[in-house]
């Protein structure tokens, strides 16, 4: 059936989101004004004809998704919302990018109702939506395409391109044959230092085609044949699609197809002339026609159709289904199972050593049978992360596959884990400690958005051994410490190892887990020890109060154990040991506690940690000492690196002594 005719209603409401966008940017004389002018076209044509959405409920879970991944053209997407009748007053939109308004100069998710997504680093958005997409097919399989028949579509730039996220994730959705993938490209021609040719001459739609998407060509500002692109691409549901869209940045205005129009205001001349070339008030900013307010505002009506017949679909789904009925409510809650920890593994000191990739693994299998919505792979590294789950199939492979291969993709990897999260699925990703700042991008948007992802970095220290200093992690630590929002956690067995993906699944935000490639003993802990508090006495003091307190991480906690009598002998003072698996933990303990590990009045404190040192200054202060290493690793068997890079128990004596003479 035919689609009904476009009208000058329709090109009305363009120009309305047009223009509101032109003012929003001009009001806090800050913004980038160029793409909603050229991109409406695609935008109202997606939003109008193709888009199911809610704006009373922007949660609702049959909803199909839309991405702004072009984040710097927020003033589109904030009007586009607006208009539609979601939660953004207009006195939003006339604080754009101001302090404490629901429209920051970049989307972000749970800041503005109906952003799906937190974009702003190109590319993000773009590897985003290939994760919902890889969402949607492990939550249809597992209850039903007639509650996630969802889609996801996405405006994305020249510059979302242009960046290599793109390139990795592309691949990977071709390969999945992301069907519910649909991607309008706003082929403007423009970035920031000018025309794309000076940077960008490839074959974009030969491009796409070699990676396995379904593409097409056509003019942005045609209504008639975007919708027509769109419907032919959600008819394609056996590959992921690509609608070129060749658009004309800053479309109407003076600075049309200049690079002047793509981020700043337009200025006052300009937008004047914009405006009365469009037949709009001059002397009236924020102007929407009564009869634009009507015809967008249906979709909130039409929202509540949607939603009440998912209802009812769920519903009877549920009537039919009731034990899977019960685990959809819970992880639509966003709840973990009662009793999670029961049957996880535990180990004794008399178990032997084991490494903490190794406790890991265990640890995510017995999880799997727990989490039906725990879904993770590895950046070609599962044998060695140890993040396979077994009897869980792969995803694209096998019905109900939650096993992800990934290839060596580490960008798209994290950016891909963020839109599960999004999705409502507990993702975990792996690679090795060194390749977190292949992901860092990802990372960051994932505390900045606090979403549920876990990392599974292993190979943590310079106990990679012979490979090297290309692969020993060093500064890796310290720097992922210092991002707001992220809890690291370096487990020093296998029983903190346990712990520490506990509090990975109960915390509110991402966490990392650094864990050892060789084996590490099982240490003999105090009853109550618990690595979900960030830090406790591993090791009392000989005599009671300790007269020095050794603080160590993962391997080397047993390096600590080891060197504590050492002190202690010839009428040393006593040594207290403490694991602190977690520095971000610790410190949200109450003070009470803190200072029951770390006293305030026992100054003299060693860090030992095989990694830079910086930031440890927090826990010993300026009189104590580290244990560390401030320059990159070697390639050595693990045993010599430690011992020739100074992990040693009589190092550690050795600094702790130098403490205690201060």
């Amino acid at each position: 059936m035919a689609s009904p005719p476009f009208t000058d209603l329709d090109r009305l409401c363009i120009d309305t989101v047009r223009l509101l966008a032109v003012d929003m940017v001009e009001a806090a004389k800050s913004g980038h004004p160029g793409l909603p002018l050229g991109a409406a076209h695609l935008a109202h044509a997606l939003w109008s004809r193709h888009l199911r959405h809610a704006p009373e409920d922007p949660a609702w879970p049959g909803r199909d998704r839309f991405i702004l991944s072009a984040g710097h053209g927020s003033a589109l997407l904030y009007a586009l919302l607006h208009l539609h009748g979601y939660d953004l007053p207009m006195d939003e939109l006339k604080a754009f990018r101001q302090w404490g308004s629901k429209t920051p100069g970049h989307p972000e998710v749970f800041h503005t109702p109906g952003v799906e997504v937190t974009t702003g680093p190109l590319g993000q958005g773009f590897a985003n939506g290939v994760g919902m997409a890889m969402a949607q097919r492990v939550l249809s399989e597992r209850y039903g395409e007639e509650l996630f028949d969802h889609r996801i579509f996405a405006i994305v730039s020249d510059g979302d391109l242009m960046e290599g996220i793109s390139s990795e994730a592309a691949s990977l959705a071709g390969h999945q044959r992301l069907g519910r993938l649909v991607y309008l490209y706003d082929d403007n021609h423009i970035s920031i230092d000018g025309a794309t040719d000076i940077t960008f001459t490839e074959n974009v739609p030969a491009r796409f085609e070699a990676q396995g998407w379904h593409v097409q060509s056509i003019d942005g500002h045609d209504l008639e044949a975007i919708d027509a692109a769109i419907a032919a691409a959600v008819a394609e549901t056996g590959r992921p699609s690509l609608i070129a869209a060749r658009t004309h940045i800053g479309l109407d205005s003076p600075l049309q197809d200049s690079s002047k129009s793509h981020g700043a205001a337009l200025g006052p001349e300009n937008v004047k002339a914009l405006k009365e070339k469009l037949g709009w008030p001059t002397t009236e900013p924020f102007h929407v026609p009564a009869e634009v307010r009507a015809e967008m505002g249906k979709a909130v009506e039409q929202g509540r159709e949607l939603v009440a017949q998912w209802n009812r679909t769920r519903e009877a789904w549920g009537a039919e289904n009731p034990e899977r009925h019960a685990e959809l409510e819970r992880l639509l809650a966003g709840r973990l199972p009662e009793g999670l920890e029961e049957g996880l593994p535990s180990w004794s000191p008399s178990d032997g050593a084991l490494a903490t990739r190794q406790a890991s693994g265990a640890v995510i299998q017995a999880l799997a049978e727990r989490l039906p919505e725990l879904v993770g792979g590895s950046a070609d590294l599962a044998g060695s992360n140890n993040t396979l789950m077994k009897e869980c199939g792969f995803l694209g492979v096998d019905e109900g596959g939650r096993n992800v291969h990934y290839g060596v993709r580490e960008h798209a990897m994290g950016a891909a884990a963020n839109g599960m999260a999004l999705s409502g699925l507990r993702p975990f990703v792996g690679t090795f400690l060194i390749f977190s700042d292949y992901m860092r991008p990802s990372i960051r948007l994932a505390a900045l958005g606090r979403l549920n992802v876990v990392y599974v970095m292993t190979h943590d220290s310079i106990g990679v051994g012979e490979d090297g200093p290309t692969h020993q992690p060093i500064e890796q630590l310290s720097s992922l410490r210092a991002m707001p929002g992220l809890t690291v956690l370096r487990p020093a067995d296998a029983n903190e190892t346990r712990e520490a993906w506990l509090a990975a699944l109960e915390g509110e935000g991402p966490a990392l887990l650094a864990l050892s490639r060789q084996g590490l003993p099982n240490l003999d802990r105090p009853e109550g020890s618990d690595a979900r508090r960030g830090a406790y006495v591993l090791r009392e003091a000989a005599g009671g109060e300790p007269g020095l307190i050794l603080i160590a991480t993962g391997s080397e906690v047993a390096l600590a154990l080891e060197a504590a009598p050492l002190i202690e002998a010839d009428g040393g003072p006593g040594v207290r040991v403490v694991s602190m698996p977690s520095s971000e933990l610790f410190e949200q303990q109450p003070p009470s506690y803190r200072d029951r590990v770390l006293p305030p009045a026992c100054r003299a404190r060693v860090a030992v940690e095989a990694a830079a040192t910086w930031g440890w200054e927090r826990w010993v202060g300026s009189e104590g000492g580290m244990v560390g290493l401030d320059r990159f690793g070697a390639s050595a068997p693990a045993k010599d690196a430690f011992r020739e890079l100074g992990f040693t128990p009589e190092r550690v004596a050795e600094v702790a002594r130098e403490v205690l003479e201060r």
